[in-house]
């Protein structure tokens, strides 16, 4: 069995996560351009943990300026087998107050700018994305909750628009309608090419809002937001600290095979591999191809 590298994608709240050591910011470069940012190299109890901040420290990238392809490469390059989304989101039920964190398990995708693969043209692949998130991660994630008294419905679908402006009302009352949980910016297309790297993923999804459907909540600001944002930055440390303490040291085989997604997926014969695309998929794609 391999060693559990556990990757955190998410927010400033979540640089001074409790019992963190030997943290150091490392560079890591990418075919795919450029990552977000460099990556914190740290371990919590003897675990690897690698946390990448998804806007750069300081905030500086919108949703649709992320390069979602170079961050999860970069993330497979520092070793990441299971990955962690944290995520702020606007919530599309009554039941998922501000300040509740959802642990979902479906998506939809509504997001139209964005490279969503590492493959195409001459290495064509298409993994499955029925379950998009790991049930073992899943399980860990809510124990953690669960063991940190922290507010947390396991299960639900997260609405990903493209933004960066919140959605109108009518768009809102659709999504809802579709029975979406929760909505917001930028899970999509993390999820995707997380499966296609061949790394487990999960997201939590933490409520900071009621979006603009809710009559008697008024319409979304980023003041209302970022209110929350801060309440709930303490929750995630926590979880997430709870999480890594208690995740096991080798990395265990996923049910779904989220690790071993492109085992059935590549179509494109060998010999029509293109060189250049070959070389950028060495991380992403190594495992299999090596056999090829």
């Amino acid at each position: 069995m391999a060693q559990s590298v556990l990757g955190i994608l998410g927010g400033s709240g979540l640089y001074d996560l409790p019992g963190l050591t030997n943290p150091r910011w490392t560079s890591v470069s990418s075919p795919w351009g450029e990552p977000s940012d460099a990556i914190l190299f740290a371990e919590i109890d003897g675990l690897p943990v690698r946390f990448l901040p998804r806007h750069g420290r300081g905030h500086r990238l919108s949703p649709s300026g992320i390069n979602y392809r170079a961050n999860i490469d970069a993330l497979k390059r520092a070793g990441v087998t299971d990955l962690i989304s944290l995520s702020a989101c606007g919530s599309l039920k009554e039941e998922l107050a501000p300040g509740d964190f959802v642990i979902v398990d479906q998506f939809i995708d509504r997001t139209f700018a964005r490279e969503k693969s590492f493959f195409g043209n001459g290495l064509v692949a298409h993994v499955s994305l029925a379950d998009p998130v790991s049930p073992l991660l899943v399980e860990a994630l809510a124990g953690a909750a669960s063991a940190e008294a922290i507010s947390c419905t396991r299960g639900g679908t997260y609405l990903v628009m493209e933004g960066p402006q919140f959605s109108t009302r009518a768009e809102s009352n659709l999504y809802r309608s579709w029975g979406a949980s929760v909505i917001g910016m930028t899970n999509m297309p993390e999820a995707k090419l997380a499966r296609e790297a061949e790394i487990c993923y999960a997201t939590v999804a933490m409520v900071t809002d009621y979006d603009c459907w809710h009559d008697s909540h008024g319409a979304v600001d980023v003041a209302m937001v970022i209110k929350v944002l801060g309440d709930n930055a303490a929750k995630a440390q926590r979880l997430v600290a709870r999480l890594a303490r208690e995740f096991p040291r080798e990395h265990q085989v996923c049910p779904i095979g989220s690790d071993r997604a492109l085992d059935v997926a590549l179509i494109t014969a060998p010999e029509k591999y293109d060189p250049a695309l070959l070389a950028k998929l060495d991380a992403v794609a190594g495992r299999v191809l090596r056999r090829a």
